[in-house]
């Protein structure tokens, strides 16, 4: 489990392919790691299986390639890491699972005094699991939600969350990995059986 609060910003150094596996080698700066620790890289939990000084090795399975924008990536891209929430960690953003649930494509990036506004799109399936004023993680990063349609919304980020994160060098129509809330997948899905048995 983690919070959306990222630690480092790292760097893929390999990509190998076998099968229908990927092997991602990623240099960081977080500091120790160990065999078989959980790690969000943009927003997806994975598993160290190797490491040495400053870098790390992860696999990824063909479920996770199909649900992220990890295909998209190259040697050399920028990523999002956070590692796994201690007990006695701050939960500074909400829970993050990272578990992917889709990806979204970056519609408009607009300056203002003191944040820039981004807005998304979002599968209208998962409409129901976003509110506003709600939590969603963006490439792993823990945002509140400002606006939402039916199939799009809005969030806005400081200069901090800008330098701190892979998220202020954005492009309009690149992708990133969406996780909704946890809260408000059970809330809806037990509000829906409710209703189902009502009828």
């Amino acid at each position: 489990m983690f919070t959306g609060i990222i630690k480092n910003i790292g760097t893929i150094a390999g990509i190998n392919q076998a099968n229908d596996n990927y092997r991602l080698t990623i240099n960081h700066s977080l500091g120790n790691l160990s065999l078989g620790d959980s790690i969000a890289i943009n927003g997806i939990c994975l598993t160290v299986i190797d490491f040495q000084k400053d870098q790390f090795q992860v696999e990824v399975m063909p479920e996770t390639i199909k649900r992220t924008n990890l295909i998209e990536m190259s040697v050399g891209t920028r990523v999002n890491l956070e590692p796994a929430l201690r007990p006695n960690s701050e939960i500074g953003g909400h829970f993050v699972l990272g578990h992917v649930d889709t990806i979204g494509k970056l519609l408009s990036k607009q300056v203002t005094k003191n944040s820039v506004l981004l807005t998304f799109s979002i599968p209208k399936k998962y409409n129901p699991y976003i509110v506003e004023k709600g939590s969603i993680a963006i490439d792993g990063v823990s945002l509140t939600l400002i606006a939402v349609t039916e199939d799009t919304f809005q969030v806005g980020i400081i200069p901090y969350t800008q330098d701190e994160t892979i998220l202020g060098s954005l492009k309009v129509n690149q992708t990133v990995n969406l996780e909704t809330d946890i809260l408000g997948k059970y809330i809806y899905k037990d509000l829906k059986r409710g209703n189902q048995n009502e009828k």
